[in-house]
């Protein structure tokens, strides 16, 4: 049942450990109606920042207390890229930027105050994502949070490669480089380190820009095989090692720059393309002794847990849920709104609107 508590005219900064940057929160019903309005809206927002803020934080959420039965939250997801005028990115999501908008919507009113065992269930507006976050723990300006990715009905794990294939040949400055392109969450782009050169996990946590333009050039490459948009945030892409103790060592790439952990929305991602045979992360969670249940990611900021849920006959299996466990939220503060931005209502569907350039 949502609150019916009366909501302040603040924006909010909460900051999910992991995350590259704070999500700047934003109550849908302080922006203007329809698509470009909600993204200029944000945009005037964005420049009651201060300079140094605005730079650095590239999340958005937008948010409202859902009109649906079976959900508490809307959630819609821009992500800004940075340059000489911002422009927003909204064909995907963010599941960092997810538990921050729940930690926001509870401060505002538009859900129950968090506390133990209690489960906030999130419409993720962008690609339709059913998104559950599990209250773990709560302290003062904290939370921690397990974080649910459901598929209703059940998915079957070969509708999640892109290609359709579980391994995909790209031509990258004249040869040849696997990749896997699975899209659980949002779509990553997975290739082996050891193809580009990388040794071990020393070595690829340690990797400087000659690693990061080479999975810039293998991103480029898909995007080009598949017709898409480099300019935007999506795909993702990580580069992936086999690491001792069954664990899965993983570097990502976020927006402008090394992800300091993973995304979470690349978690999920890549727990799920582990459960599915001959991809590159089963070949390489096999190669580092996985075999399946729990998969345990190594990243440059520390370890996540991922478990995902795979019904039905082995041959033909189907997707039913992927958890990350263990993730910490941290409250910031609060933004100041521009009055002139008063509204009512985000989109209930989102149109083609991701990449528009709006002036701040």
């Amino acid at each position: 049942m949502n609150a019916t508590i009366t909501r302040s005219r603040s924006a909010h900064l909460v900051r999910a450990e992991g995350a590259p940057c704070p999500t700047l929160v934003v109550d849908a019903g302080l922006l203007p109606d329809g698509d470009e309005g909600v993204l200029e809206g944000l945009a005037r927002t964005r420049g009651a920042l201060d300079t140094d803020t605005r730079r650095t934080v590239l999340k958005n959420a937008v948010v409202r207390p859902s009109g649906h039965p079976l959900f508490d939250l809307d959630y819609y997801f821009v992500q800004t890229l940075p340059g000489a005028s911002e422009r927003f990115d909204t064909h995907g999501s963010c599941g960092h930027s997810i538990l921050a908008a729940v930690e926001a919507a509870a401060r505002d009113g538009m859900i129950p105050p968090l506390e133990p065992g209690r489960r906030v269930r999130v419409n993720v507006l962008n690609n339709g994502d059913h998104v559950v976050c599990e209250v773990d723990e709560t302290a003062p300006g904290r939370t921690r949070f397990t974080a649910h990715f459901l598929c209703t009905p059940a998915r079957p794990v070969g509708d999640l490669l892109i290609t359709g294939e579980p391994v995909t040949t790209v031509q990258v400055d004249g040869r040849q480089v696997p990749v896997s392109l699975v899209d659980m969450g949002n779509p990553y782009v997975f290739v082996g380190a050891g193809d580009l050169g990388v040794r071990d996990v020393r070595e690829l946590f340690a990797a400087g820009d000659d690693l990061f333009v080479q999975l810039g050039r293998v991103r480029l490459a898909v995007c080009g095989r598949m017709g898409w948009d480099p300019s935007g945030a999506f795909p993702k892409i990580a580069a992936l090692l086999p690491a001792p103790d069954g664990e899965l060592a993983v570097r990502a790439v976020s927006v402008p720059s090394w992800h300091p952990t993973l995304a979470l929305t690349g978690a999920i991602c890549l727990g799920t393309a582990v459960g599915i045979e001959d991809t590159l992360p089963w070949q390489l969670a096999r190669a580092a002794g996985h075999e399946s249940g729990l998969v345990r990611l190594r990243t440059p900021g520390g370890s996540l847990r991922v478990r995902a849920r795979l019904t039905g006959p082995a041959d033909t299996p189907r997707l039913g849920w992927v958890s990350v466990a263990d993730k910490y939220v941290s409250y910031g503060s609060t933004v100041a709104f521009p009055p002139d931005s008063f509204g009512t209502s985000v989109p209930s569907r989102p149109e083609d609107t991701s990449c528009l350039s709006l002036p701040l």
